[in-house]
Order: C-alpha cells, then structure tokens, then sequence
C-alpha cells in the first residue's frame, strides 16, 4: 500500500513538472515573439500575419496599445480552442498570449535595434518564428487565426496552412494600404522567414531519415549497414504484391549526413535493391544512438 502511495506521489510530481516545463517554454517563445515585434518589426512599420497582424494595423490606425488588441481579438478563440481541441490547449494558448500581450506593452517602450528595413525583416521574422515555434512545440498557440484554421480545416477540404495563407493574403493587402506596399512586401518576407524558423525549431536541425530496402541479400546489406554506418536495423516479414514471394524488408533510420553513404552500400551490394527514403520529425527511444564503428 505504501509503495503505491509512493508511486502516485512520484506520478504527480512529474506531472507538475512536465507543466512547469511547457510554461516555461510557453513563456520563452511569447516573450521572444513580442522582441520580434517590438523591436524588430513594429518600429520599421512591418507587420505579421494573422491577429498579431490585425492588430498590427489597429495599433497603427488608432494608437492604442498593440498589446491590448492582441489580447482582446484573441479572445473569442479562447472559447473555441476550450470546446474544440482541449482544456491543456487552451490554457496553454491563454497564458502564452497573455505573457505576449504583456511583453508587447513592456516592450513597447525600449529603441528599435535597428532602423534598417531589410534587417528588421530579416532578425524580426527569425524571433517570431522562434517564439511562435517553442509554443507550438508545447502545447499552446500565440494566434488565434491558426485555432480557426485547424477548426475550418475539420470542415472544408483545405490544409490548416492553406487556409492561413488566405486570410493573410487580405491580412497583408489590407496592410499595404495602411503602411504603404514596399512595407507590405516587407512583411510577407518576414512572415516567410519566420514560416521557414517555426519549421526548424519544431523539426530540429537534425532531421532524421527512414529507410526501406528490399534486396535479394538482406542480411549481407543489413550487418554492412550495422559495421559502416553504426547504425542498428530491424528486419520486417513482407510479401511481394506481384510474385508472391516472401521477401525480408530492411528498416533503419540514419541521419541526413549519413544518407549518401546508406545510398552506397545499398547500391554497391545490390544495385537492384528497392530503397525508399523518407523525412522523420523525431526519434525517441530504442536503440537510435550511434554505435562506434571504429
């Protein structure tokens, strides 16, 4: 009885602790977004796309805190990140855009870094990627058109990105008559920019490979796989759809770096061997790490 006692304890403190993480996190990425616009962006009147970009153009029409409009226009997608994806979104979204809306007003106040345009664009689009990525990456969101999009998505047949790029099409046109087109055009770069960092920081920078190979010499290409590349393969019970013959799949999973040279030894043991490559996002547990070879 005591051990399950303990056991429960333990459970629940890794729970809070995993909560504490994504916070943390979540904190991190809106305070890095609200860098990238307030002292990258919003200075050189460049915008985001999006709420943020929204309230961008609000902030420049009226004057009233930027932050203040992005807490307020995000509001109704509380609500529907609440009853439509999960509680642990939604109060993950809430925090994360409360901790932007706050940063913005904080920030509002300290010198632009740089008063060159293309640089701007260039560092701005870098962090709001970076803030927008680590919340993604733990749970929440900084915008509420991207909830809208995963919502619209369920019922028309567009992707959750096709649907974002429509509404910042308007987002931006709308922009170009406010601030003028030459900073519209600098917007959608620094929305391209921090499209390509969010991409990166969920992703990581080492992206891994999976691997399919059929051969005719499955085991000599798979322990050539293991002695020169040090990485572990699985072998997979198959049957070939047009002969009907038993046929022994090769998986493994190598990094981009290793990708040629798996791409060697499968052509230099069977060149009519079957190989298939595929990105993968993340590889936990198992045996992945890289043996020596030496």
């Amino acid at each position: 009885m005591y051990q399950q006692i303990k056991r429960r304890q333990q459970h629940r403190r890794l729970g809070k602790s995993r909560i504490l993480q994504r916070m943390l996190f979540i904190f991190t990425g809106a305070v890095l977004m609200a860098m990238g616009i307030e002292v990258f962006l919003v200075p050189n009147m460049i915008m985001d796309g999006g709420i943020v970009g929204i309230s961008i153009i609000l902030y420049t029409l009226t004057d009233v805190r930027l932050g203040l409009f992005i807490f307020l226009l995000n509001i109704p997608f509380f609500f529907l990140g609440y009853k439509q994806i999960g509680k642990t979104f939604a109060i993950s979204t809430v925090f994360g855009i409360t901790v932007l809306s706050l940063a913005t007003n904080y920030l509002h106040s300290v010198a632009a870094f740089t008063q060159d345009e293309l640089l701007a664009t260039v560092f701005g689009g870098i962090f709001l990627g970076a803030g927008v990525g680590l919340v993604i990456r733990y749970g929440g969101a900084l915008d509420g058109s991207e909830i809208l999009a995963i919502l619209l998505n369920k019922q028309f047949p567009f992707s959750v990105g096709e649907i974002i790029m429509f509404f910042n099409v308007f987002i931006f046109g709308w922009g170009g008559f406010v601030l003028g087109w030459d900073r519209a055009m600098y917007s959608v770069l620094a929305y391209v920019i921090a499209f390509r960092t969010i991409d990166i920081v969920i992703d990581g920078f080492d992206q891994s490979k999976s691997a399919w190979i059929i051969s005719n010499n499955p085991e000599e290409v798979g322990d050539a796989i293991v002695a020169r590349l040090g990485r572990t393969v699985t072998y997979l019970s198959g049957i070939g759809g047009y002969s009907g013959e038993d046929k022994k799949v090769i998986f493994c999973v190598v990094t981009r770096i290793e990708e040629a040279k798996l791409k060697s030894i499968v052509e230099e043991l069977d060149p009519s061997a079957f190989l298939a490559v595929a990105d993968i996002n993340e590889v936990r547990g198992g045996s992945f790490k890289k043996r020596d070879i030496h």
